[in-house]
């Protein structure tokens, strides 16, 4: 027993100089999120078996932030086969604030709600602990954790801890903070995210497709950026808005694409009216 202990010791100890080494000495595997500047900015894609943040602040956007963290967790989830379940850990005044999670939702974005496991956690403290052991778990996809406002007790030494369970079982973890000031963390990246503007669907659908201003504030490995990033939800992974996502009515064939100025102008002014 004293001897396993001390291999454990010494293989935590190891993972802590490996995170805090600079970036060279750590070299995660990622996932390419689809949308090719965003991927180019994290040399490649979202680390994988490491701990990513997501802010957003309290109301409307806390739903573009559960979308986008839904995404992430799908493309980090999906690298595993056969496919591993997401466990998704909310503490029970976030539902209050926000609402449960809806497995429709999850399946519009493409995703596979038979594949989810959600966990209410009474308060921060068994959040953080029921986190831990789902990272413990290699039979884990990715966890999300998401607490609301500023629990002191998501520290620098607890993301530590989330840092290394997930390395060590190699399940992305991704926190999810509803109206909280980020804190010094061991996060891999941070983002901050918005509701964007969604263009107008194609008239067989009822609603746009998901789009996120996607603000990355911390890259351990690299810059930071700034994108709009539209969910593609049958392809499940990010890309850049359409500048025309509707069909533009080709000109007539019959006659020049734009009428001369003058010819215009004299029609309007035979009738009475000038408008040109």
């Amino acid at each position: 027993m004293t001897g396993a202990r001390t291999n454990t010791l010494a293989s935590l100890r190891g993972n802590i100089e490996r995170i805090e080494a600079h970036g060279e000495a750590y070299s995660p595997r990622r996932v390419a999120l689809g949308h090719a500047d965003a991927d180019a900015t994290l040399q490649g894609g979202l680390a994988l078996g490491a701990m990513h943040e997501v802010f957003a602040e309290a109301g409307r956007q806390s739903a573009a932030a559960t979308g986008f963290v839904a995404g992430l967790a799908g493309r980090a989830a999906a690298t595993k086969l056969p496919h591993r379940p997401l466990v998704w850990i909310r503490q029970d005044f976030t539902e209050i604030e926000s609402g449960a999670v809806s497995m429709s939702g999850l399946s519009e974005l493409g995703l596979d709600p038979c594949l989810l496991v959600t966990v209410r956690a009474a308060d921060v403290d068994s959040a953080l602990r029921t986190a831990a052991d789902a990272l413990a778990c290699d039979a884990v996809g990715a966890v999300v954790l998401e607490v609301w406002g500023g629990a002191r007790q998501l520290d620098l030494v607890a993301s530590r801890k989330l840092t290394l369970a997930a390395q060590a079982s190699g399940a992305t973890c991704l926190v999810l903070r509803m109206a909280a000031e980020p804190q010094p963390s061991t996060a891999e990246t941070r983002w901050i995210v918005r509701a964007a503007h969604s263009p107008p669907a194609a008239p067989w659908s009822a609603w746009g497709a998901p789009v996120f201003d996607a603000q990355l504030v911390r890259n351990r490995h690299g810059p930071v950026g700034r994108w709009i990033m539209e969910w593609k939800c049958d392809e499940c992974l990010f890309g850049k808005p359409a500048a025309y996502p509707q069909p533009v009515a080709a000109a007539p064939a019959h006659r020049p694409h734009q009428a001369p100025a003058r010819a215009r102008g004299s029609v309007f002014k035979r009738s009475g009216h000038r408008f040109a």
